[in-house]
């Protein structure tokens, strides 16, 4: 994953890619073009997934169950591996939300920031 603004792609936590994987296929199956363009425009542009982090993210997070492919042809006519989110997907993208809002929260009350 690449950041267009600060902080830099190594600050990024481990994990949070796999998080936005995983939320971007809340609302159904993609393949791996349209679940990093959503992710960037979702960011408002601030976030690109580039081939080479998205798609061991995608193999990594179907090894281990949170997600399904299925061959099929995309809108430009062209064979496409689609990713699903899977129950086990689900859960675990509850789990990974809930932390990331208790980590962000706490960073924002190191910062100074007023706790809501």
């Amino acid at each position: 994953m690449v950041l267009r603004r600060p902080p830099d792609a190594g600050d990024i936590l481990q994990g949070t890619l796999d998080m936005l994987i995983m939320r971007t296929l809340v609302m159904g199956a993609a393949h791996g073009y349209t679940i990093a363009q959503v992710i960037e425009r979702t960011s408002e542009n601030a976030l690109e997934v580039e081939q080479g982090s998205l798609y061991p993210a995608l193999h990594r997070l179907e090894d281990r169950g949170w997600l399904a492919s299925e061959w099929g042809v995309s809108e430009n006519n062209r064979k496409a591996k689609f990713y699903r989110l899977t129950a086990e997907g689900r859960k675990e993208l509850n789990a990974a939300t809930g932390r990331w809002r208790r980590m962000t929260r706490a960073i924002g009350l190191i910062l100074g920031e007023s706790s809501k």
